[in-house]
């Protein structure tokens, strides 16, 4: 049952600041004056606090070494200017700690001349010459996200040495730099401030932060409950309406790992100056649910599911997620699994925060992280999809099944219902794309999203999920995408036997696309097996493509294929077929096919019905790509030219292993054999399979979730 979200009450306390009335003590937003003393304590007990301190001086030292560099903004992401004040505002942070804490006055007084030299050039800059076309532009950055981000970062260093500072130097900071910044973020920006989205957050945040610094009471009204005041818009609205009841940010885990930080650093600020309004239960708690929902939404490797518009590289061990796991274990709940994470993160933040996930590292209170299957919902009411996660095996080598059935994602979504991907054995085996981007690459389209974001990456043959016709999902078209979601149907987490079954109607008009991915145990076989059924019905003809992109090299394909040796064609002309070589193709004649991959020294083989009417098309990515920004994926698909309804099983099996050292190679054959459909309706699915000799029967009943599969 989905819980219901607490009322939107603001109490009457709600802008009764702590202290404003004789002025804040600072140090007041991550790292408190009142703890100061026993952080500074901590970071000659605790290795790990030390340790974290140390990458933090060793940054602040760098500040120092070099003549201060203020450049007038010119150079978009990547570009020198980009990455000089991108330098300057993680040294001004780093400086500010590293002054609070050794009481070295040189790390203040860099802060202070800096902060000076903004001061006396900010109100001349322009907006910036390299605007992005896609966002509103700033005025030290190209767009007005980073100048948002460069002002959490700033106001954090300011109320680090705001004590050094004499009161002429902060009326010139604050006069000629700090309300000037505000006022472009809140007032030249104000659409980007009003914005639930998470370019809003990190302006609320940056506003409400300083507001707070800067005893500014009304600032801090507007962050929290919008411009006008009325709690449409503003930072409670957001976590009322950008998180789901699980804790799931509608635009995907790579963007929940992002958004999460200015979240979670303006809830730091409120709870040091406000703690009545209890900003971490605010929403039914959902901050704690959406730390705890982003480390879920990662594999034993720490990536995060790549999809949307994903980089794949990023992990748990980023600065988001290190903010995320002091701030949940120590300010919401001292879980011991988060231990676990802090210590593969290997850092800490300087904070109260980051002093107790380091002491209770050093006291040996942390428990392994616990990862489990899960259906997370997507939607602020719970009611728009989810993501279904199925796991099994030990964190050294689990298997991890994900099947996206959320909504769209806003305008980083994919095009991709029902979309699946494989991990196991710490790697991916089926994979998603991501985005086509190189970041900060200014070589690369300026470092933005390349043109192939849009003719590639969103569109739906891109990811293993089907395709009708050779068009994308709502043929690509936002608008129609943004008001549909998918339905979940049955899910199951018990050990031996577990389900996800998920619907959309909405992606094809006279189509019905519904998934169901099981993961079962068979005592015959190494690991569990992975069991895919694709039901998609119509009443009119239609071409069904179900592409599996790949990780590894194919090793076996026990029927007969055509290879196109000496001349490659596009597989088609648009919705991102234009990018596909078709390299060979073929079918059988026995009704069953398979496909074996070999990934990380381990054997997967899918096994699939597939007579004379199903083709099986070997696909790579790279046609039509002149300036080599597409990256050279594999995929085998499944094609059924001509067919009104149709059932696409597809059974993948994990099996035996090579060793190049030791030259040795074991169970390189699946056991899975003679896959047979026995019914297909709209109510019932039922095939068998052998596997040594013994016939298993799986029946799928989308009517009875009581009965939902049986397997016999």
């Amino acid at each position: 049952m989905v819980a219901m979200r607490e009322p939107k009450v603001f109490p009457v306390f709600l802008f009764l600041f702590l202290s404003m009335a004789s002025g804040a003590q600072h140090p007041s937003l991550m790292l408190s004056h009142k703890n100061l003393p026993e952080v500074i304590k901590g970071v000659d007990q605790y290795p790990l606090l030390k340790k974290s301190f140390l990458q933090v001086k060793m940054l602040a030292d760098a500040a120092l070494k070099n003549p201060i560099n203020v450049p007038v903004p010119m150079d978009g992401g990547g570009g020198f200017t980009h990455e000089q004040h991108k330098k300057n505002y993680q040294y001004i942070l780093a400086s500010g700690m590293a002054y609070q804490i050794t009481k070295e006055t040189k790390y203040a007084e860099f802060v202070r001349a800096i902060l000076l030299n903004y001061a006396s050039q900010y109100e001349t800059w322009p907006l910036h010459p390299k605007q992005k076309q896609s966002n509103p532009a700033g005025k030290i950055f190209w767009q007005n996200l980073n100048d948002c981000v460069w002002q959490v970062y700033v106001i954090q260093g300011y109320d680090l040495v705001y004590n050094y500072l004499n009161v002429a130097d902060r009326n010139t900071i604050e006069k000629h730099l700090l309300v000037p910044v505000v006022k472009f973020l809140m007032e030249d920006n104000k659409e980007t401030f009003d914005r639930i989205h998470n370019h809003g957050t990190w302006d609320v945040a940056a506003v409400g932060m300083t507001g707070y610094v800067l005893n500014k009471k009304d600032w801090v009204e507007k962050a929290l409950k919008g411009s006008k005041i009325d709690g449409t818009t503003g930072f409670l609205e957001q976590i009322n309406q950008l998180f789901s009841p699980d804790g799931y940010y509608t635009e995907g885990p790579y963007y929940q790992r992002y958004a999460l930080l200015p979240f979670l650093l303006f809830s730091k600020a409120i709870n040091q100056y406000q703690p009545g309004l209890k900003i971490y239960e605010y929403s039914n708690g959902v901050l704690k649910k959406a730390i705890h929902t982003a480390l879920q939404l990662t594999y034993i490797n720490g990536v995060f599911f790549p999809i949307n518009d994903a980089l794949k590289d990023k992990t748990f061990e980023s600065e988001e997620l290190v903010y995320g796991v002091d701030l949940a274990y120590a300010d919401i709940s001292a879980d011991a699994d988060l231990l676990n994470i802090a210590e593969k993160q290997d850092r800490v933040i300087i904070s109260d925060a980051g002093l107790k996930v380091a002491k209770d590292v050093a006291a040996g209170k942390s428990k392994p992280f616990v990862y489990k299957s899960l259906w997370i919902t997507d939607g602020n009411k719970g009611d728009e999809g989810g993501l279904g996660i199925v796991r099994s095996g030990e964190n050294t080598d689990q298997q991890c099944i994900l099947l996206k059935a959320s909504a769209q994602g806003m305008g980083h979504g994919h095009f991709d219902r029902l979309n699946f991907l494989y991990y196991d054995n710490g790697v991916e085996v089926f994979s998603d794309y991501g985005s086509a981007r190189f970041l900060n690459i200014e070589t690369k389209t300026g470092g933005e999203y390349l043109p192939e974001n849009k003719t590639w990456a969103k569109q739906t043959i891109a990811h293993n999920t089907v395709v009708v016709d050779q068009v994308s999902h709502f043929k690509g078209e936002l608008t129609k995408a943004q008001a549909h979601h998918p339905q979940l149907i049955h899910f199951s987490p018990t050990k031996d036997l577990q389900v996800v079954s998920a619907t959309d109607k909405y992606a094809y008009t006279g189509v019905d696309l519904t998934r169901t991915i099981v993961l079962a145990n068979f005592k015959e076989l190494e690991k569990p097996l992975i069991i895919d059924v694709f039901k998609v019905r119509s009443d009119k003809e239609h071409q069904y493509d179900l592409p599996f992109w790949y990780q590894g090299h194919i090793t076996h394909t026990p029927f007969q294929i055509q290879s196109n040796t000496k001349k490659l064609e596009p597989l088609g002309i648009d919705f991102g077929y234009q990018h596909i070589w078709l390299n060979a193709s073929g079918n059988s004649k026995t009704g069953n096919a398979s496909v074996t991959i070999l990934q990380n020294k381990r054997f997967y083989t899918t096994t699939f019905l597939a007579d004379t009417s199903t083709l099986v098309e070997f696909v790579t990515l790279g046609a039509n790509d002149p300036n080599f920004n597409l990256r050279n994926e594999k995929a085998f698909i499944l094609s059924r030219q001509k067919a009104k309804d149709h059932l696409f099983i597809s059974l993948t099996e994990s099996h035996g292993n090579t060793n190049p050292t030791a030259e040795t190679t074991i169970g390189f054959k699946g056991k899975v054999q003679s896959l047979k459909l026995i019914t297909d309706t709209d109510e019932v699915s039922s095939f068998h399979f052998v596997v040594e000799n013994k016939t298993y029967t799986i029946t799928i009943n989308y009517n009875n979730k009581q009965t939902f599969i049986s397997i016999k």
